[in-house]
């Protein structure tokens, strides 16, 4: 980076890590009419909250599932660490969603716990 009378001289690359690493994300989950989750990823909440009320995209979950609530949402300094999540919680069970949603940390652990025959404490 140099200035050059006052101004921050920058690359297209250093531009696009700038605006792109930098960048206000959120994840966001939404109860729908028929009690499901909707789990998605935004740059800008308040817009996409307003597109899936008013189902601008006819293809989208929400948009049959309508209407709907903004149960939870969590802010991310950049969209890596922000879509990680998001897949990460649409691997997650109903009850392990609604204990994040309730904030209860030791619900998310204890549901977090292998029950299968695989976890080798149940052998």
């Amino acid at each position: 980076l140099s200035g050059v009378e006052g101004y921050i001289i920058v690359t297209l690359k250093q531009y696009f890590e700038i605006n792109f690493f930098m960048k206000i994300m959120y994840v966001y989950i939404l109860l729908c009419s028929d009690k499901s989750y909707y789990t998605g990823v935004t740059n800008n909440l308040e817009f996409r909250l307003l597109q899936h009320h008013k189902g601008v995209i006819l293809g989208c979950y929400t948009y049959s599932r309508r209407p709907l609530e903004l149960v939870y949402y969590e802010i991310f300094d950049g969209p890596i660490n922000a879509i990680a999540f998001e897949k990460k919680l649409k691997g997650w069970s109903r009850k392990k969603k609604q204990a994040l949603i309730d904030q209860n940390w030791s619900r998310i652990q204890e549901l977090a716990i292998c029950k299968n025959e695989t976890n080798y404490e149940l052998q």
